[in-house]
């Protein structure tokens, strides 16, 4: 079995709950009984101390210039619901599991999510869910086709939700 990267993103908001539950053990197996050997994560402006883990490899940091050498490089992207993130992660055609913030007032994560899952784009779930998502999902399913101009499909899916 070929070694597989998964890059987490909470882009430049502080989300430790989606940190805590993707470094949280259980979710740990969860992935590497998917073929999971390394984890990348993005922290944004969250507080997390990087413990070792006899799992997978873990690695991390705040903010880079470009997250997409990352995205790129990655063989599944859980990312939270903001939508600059979905879309760079669309952008290079990778399977993507996004992951929404409850805490948040006015949700329009998932109304975004909820739209670009019914057309295959993504999956989307909660933290409280997230360990049973990667466990049960089949990534394969998803419409992997790089989005062009995914800006603009944004643009149009914010109009149609009036957001």
């Amino acid at each position: 079995m070929s070694n597989k990267t998964v890059f987490v993103t909470v882009g430049t908001t502080k989300f430790n709950e989606l940190i805590d539950t993707v470094t949280d053990h259980r979710t740990l197996e969860a992935l590497k009984r998917n073929g999971y050997t390394s984890m990348i994560l993005q922290i944004g402006n969250g507080t997390f101390v990087l413990e070792p883990s006899d799992v997978i490899e873990i690695s991390s940091y705040t903010f880079k210039p470009d997250i997409g050498p990352d995205m790129i490089k990655s063989d599944l992207i859980i990312s939270h619901g903001g939508a600059g993130s979905i879309m760079q992660a669309l952008d290079h055609g990778k399977p993507l599991l996004v992951v929404i913030n409850e805490n948040l007032m006015d949700n329009h994560q998932y109304e975004l999510a909820e739209k670009l899952c019914e057309e295959k784009y993504l999956y989307y779930t909660t933290c409280k869910n997230l360990c049973n998502s990667i466990k049960n999902l089949d990534f394969g399913l998803l419409n992997l086709v790089k989005i062009d101009n995914s800006k603009k499909i944004c643009k149009q899916i914010e109009c149609f939700l009036k957001i």
